[in-house]
């Protein structure tokens, strides 16, 4: 029975993984932020630079759901693989945000995003099998990290641009969420050259998601 479940969370992990990679984004469990404020026109040049950020931000919640699966396929402890299957839930509302969003901006997600989910997940997985402890761990600093990031973006909205900036801020806010519950569990910190490692792989797929 207990190799019967493992086939079957296998399964959905691959279910859920060319759903996702082919931008089939199921309906989000939570109504978008966007929706509390009105919509504003902007200027082409703006459009095409928000389109931008908003494709990089759907690419890294891409990301978010493979890491989130892979580490609750190989969670040695229940309780933690459910608290990745909750988080995982979020980064999902998470996605149909950003995606909501792009159609918005007539714009559409990064063509690499299958690529990016399969790395993601590999990663996942990996440090899954290091340990609940060192997966929380990774959690903890993968979510501080997006911290920075979103921070970043909003910086960079135009100012008039108040449905990307409510969906970046409620992502903010409930990344912290998840790297505070982390770090709580139990998660180690890593070590540096891990954050290093961790730092140049999200410049990597950011800056290429930009673009493609």
């Amino acid at each position: 029975m207990r190799e019967l479940r493992a086939i079957d969370r296998l399964l959905t992990c691959i279910d859920s993984g060319l759903r996702t990679s082919a931008g089939v984004t199921g309906r989000a469990q939570r109504h978008s932020p966007a929706e509390r404020v009105g919509y504003t026109s902007l200027a082409p040049e703006k459009t095409r630079m928000v389109a931008r950020l908003m494709r990089v931000n759907h690419a890294g919640e891409v990301a978010a759901q493979a890491l989130y699966e892979g580490q609750a396929l190989t969670a040695r402890d229940l309780d933690l693989r459910r608290a990745m299957r909750e988080a995982a839930g979020d980064e999902a509302d998470h996605l149909a945000w950003c995606h909501q969003r792009l159609d918005e901006l007539g714009s559409g997600p990064s063509r690499l995003s299958p690529f990016w989910y399969a790395g993601s997940f590999t990663i996942g997985a990996a440090v899954g099998i290091l340990g609940d402890r060192w997966s929380l761990g990774f959690v903890a600093e993968t979510e501080r990290q997006v911290q920075q990031h979103l921070a970043g973006h909003i910086d960079r909205l135009p100012p008039e641009d108040l449905r990307s900036r409510a969906v970046l801020r409620q992502m903010y806010d409930e990344e912290g969420q998840h790297g505070i519950r982390a770090r709580e569990a139990g998660g180690r910190a890593l070590p540096a050259p891990a954050r290093g490692l961790m730092r140049l792989a999200s410049k990597v797929m950011t800056t290429v998601a930009y673009w493609v």
